[in-house]
């Protein structure tokens, strides 16, 4: 027979499962947004500061030499940003997919891997 209070607390137990879940992955995804919004910010001054610093310019060697500069940094600057997302994203992931860890492990028979 169906005991009614078994399945009710196993009920509220998956449900706060999921909700805490659902509450780790938004708060992932407002991080990634508020990393995006600051490398932005920072991308735009540094646009600007470079377009100040290129405006007085007197020669053409100087002007070279600044964009170079610009443009080496800017390309290190998106490399290291672009490290950091992805591995925002990587975590954010394996938050998303916490949940489904054992009963996956559980239905295909693998061990579920210890934590690091």
């Amino acid at each position: 027979m169906i005991n009614l209070d078994e399945a009710n607390k196993k009920g509220k137990e998956a449900m706060d499962a999921v909700l805490k879940n659902y509450s780790e992955v938004a708060k992932g995804f407002q991080a990634i947004a508020t990393e995006a919004s600051e490398y932005s910010k920072k991308s735009f001054q540094d646009v600007s500061s470079h377009m100040e610093a290129l405006s007085g310019v007197k020669s053409i060697e100087t002007a070279l030499e600044l964009q170079t500069n610009f443009i080496k940094s800017s390309y290190e600057s998106f490399v290291a940003e672009a490290t950091k997302m992805s591995d925002m994203y990587a975590d954010l992931a394996k938050v998303a997919y916490k949940p489904y860890e054992a009963p996956i492990a559980k239905a295909t028979g693998m061990k579920m891997p210890t934590a690091a």
